[in-house]
């Protein structure tokens, strides 16, 4: 990690950029790989798939005697903790639910609001060599909870041509049964155009590696959906001398270890206790079966000395991290600072694996700054709001003449007669 001491304001914007692939040739190979899932379906999927994950497939589609097969393979131990996981989450994401209120704005003016499951929803679980089953608990649980009537699942499959048990197990779970074995741009691709296996979906979630987060970008210009541009993962973690260095190593490699173009950030209120993490990071690291992934993630990764606890709030909500740890003394205190981030963790017990996991809040998380103006995926990113409205006669008696006023004054006379015609026929 590179270490910056007191830097200047003036240089907090370069020292925010996010490790990144050259974009114009990034957006030209994903763009290919689009056009060819459109025009060729399956046989692309299955090209890309021998070409990327270097899996050759002779078909996509999971069937349900493989999905309980493969369920069966997985230790009563894990099996207990995705259950244990699936009802924190379950029991967090049911809460969202909104009750339809009606609301009588003027008298005779009654308007109201309805969420309805979006139909179609696919879920972009990554795999391959860390198959993310916690990926499809985040996502699956609000879908089911939504009601959307159907999920689509692709996920890559692991070097064996197989996929994950655990995620398998978590699909069963869940009632899921369309799993596809399929990743990357092609899989984000598959799901917006649809292939002979694969159906179109209205809206794409997951996270993923840059490939991924830029197809879903892409396809937006199809008018598919998205959660959000969730790409490589982030953590900034706030300490001052009430942290443990131990823990704050911990919480750092954690998410290291996700993919080389991952990005951890440590503030800090001392030199010295930077060295001290520093220190920690080099012992934990050996330990790691990811530890040269983790060291790559760490080469675009930095740490900051700043002479406050409010100098380095104001950093954070400067980069917007995805995921923000405040590892320092009476955290709750400073709860109302931060207003750029995807998830909060707060003290030095609330590590950032409990969110990954099991604590029941959503991991899928805006990344790369978009922090600033996106949410996590929630139950309410299952579903689309129609607005409802009855007014009756003596309710436009009363808005009429406010409404006829100003569609007068930007001349838009239909609009204005629309009111009128109703209220002359009132009126007689």
């Amino acid at each position: 990690m590179k270490i910056y001491n007191l830097p200047g304001k003036d240089a907090w914007d370069q020292l925010c950029q996010r490790p990144s692939i050259q974009s114009e040739d990034l957006n030209i190979a994903v763009k290919n790989i689009l056009d060819s899932v459109k025009l060729n379906g399956d046989r692309a999927c299955l090209e890309y798939t021998s070409q990327f994950d270097k899996v050759k497939l002779d078909t996509i589609e999971i069937t349900r005697t493989e999905i309980e097969a493969g369920a069966k393979n997985v230790d009563t131990a894990l099996k207990d903790s995705i259950c244990s996981a699936f009802n924190n989450i379950k029991c967090f994401h049911s809460s969202q639910y909104e009750k339809q209120k009606i609301i009588e704005t003027s008298k005779g003016v009654k308007c109201w609001r309805k969420s309805i499951p979006i139909e179609k929803v696919g879920l972009y679980i990554p795999g391959g060599t860390a198959p993310l089953f916690s990926s499809l608990l985040m996502l699956g649980v609000p879908a089911m909870i939504a009601g959307c009537s159907e999920i689509v699942v692709c996920t890559p499959p692991m070097a064996n041509g197989l996929i994950s048990p655990a995620i398998l197990f978590t699909a069963n779970l869940l009632g899921l049964s369309k799993i596809c074995k399929i990743g990357g741009a092609q899989a984000i691709a598959a799901m917006a155009f649809g292939t002979e296996t694969i159906p179109q979906v209205y809206k794409i979630f997951g996270p993923g590696n840059q490939y991924v987060t830029k197809a879903k970008e892409l396809i937006q210009l199809e008018g598919v959906a998205i959660d959000m541009l969730a790409g490589p993962s982030e953590l900034l973690v706030i300490a001052d001398d009430y942290s443990v260095p131990k823990y704050v190593a911990a919480d750092l490699l954690s998410q290291a270890e996700h993919g080389p173009d991952s990005q951890v950030v440590l503030l800090a209120t001392s030199v010295d206790l930077v060295d001290k993490v520093q220190v920690e990071i080099q012992k934990q690291i050996q330990d790691l079966p990811r530890k040269d992934i983790a060291r790559i993630a760490l080469d675009n990764s930095f740490a900051v000395c700043l002479d406050s606890i409010e100098s380095c709030i104001e950093f954070s909500n400067f980069y917007a991290p995805e995921h923000l740890i405040l590892a320092i003394d009476d955290a709750q205190n400073f709860v109302d600072q931060i207003i750029n981030a995807g998830s909060v963790f707060l003290g030095k017990y609330s590590c950032e694996s409990a969110g990954d996991y099991a604590s029941g809040t959503n991991h899928t998380l805006p990344t790369n700054g978009t922090a600033k103006a996106f949410s996590g995926v929630s139950l309410d990113s299952f579903f689309k709001k129609i607005t409802f409205q009855n007014i009756s006669k003596e309710g436009l008696q009363r808005l009429g003449p406010t409404i006829e006023t100003m569609a007068d004054a930007e001349h838009l006379f239909a609009h204005k007669n629309a009111v009128s015609i109703r209220l002359k026929d009132i009126n007689k």
